[in-house]
């Protein structure tokens, strides 16, 4: 129990540092001046259900790279490198940038790599252990219509 507690606190700090790095590029993120003049989806959700789903994307995803780490799943901790570094990058790209498109680019192998270690635990635990992938995933999948849809009609 006690190593569990350990390797989850340690990918806690992981994924929420990993959210803080990008907050830094992201200032007023959904509240900017550049974002709220942008031509947004009419499916995309106020302010506060961005910190809400992130916050709850981090808790569940390092509950998965837990069991991942404990299980000497190497191949997942493999693909949860490129995908940490992902998901910090599309910050600079999409908000300090305003690179719209290349966000979208940079959602699109975020998924794939969430995919992966997904269906790799999927494959190896079943979904006891894979689903607590799904909230991210789910997340992206939103996240890049509604970064298409501004690259679209901006």
């Amino acid at each position: 129990m006690k190593k569990y507690i350990i390797t989850l606190t340690g990918f806690l700090i992981i994924n929420f540092g990993g959210l803080a790095i990008g907050q830094v590029w992201t200032g007023d993120g959904v509240t900017s001046e550049w974002y709220t003049s942008l031509n947004q989806a009419p499916w995309t959700p106020p302010g506060w259900v961005f910190g809400l789903a992130w916050t709850s994307i981090a808790i569940t995803f390092s509950l998965l790279m837990t069991s991942s780490y404990l299980n000497n799943n190497i191949k997942s901790l493999k693909l949860f490198i490129p995908s940490l570094l992902l998901n910090i990058i599309w910050n600079p790209v999409f908000f300090g940038l305003q690179w719209v498109w290349t966000g979208s680019v940079v959602l699109l192998l975020l998924s794939y790599y969430i995919y992966k270690i997904i269906d790799l635990n999927r494959k190896i635990y079943g979904w006891k252990i894979a689903w607590l992938g799904l909230p991210y995933f789910i997340w992206l999948m939103v996240a890049m219509s509604l970064d298409i849809y501004i690259s679209l009609m901006n």
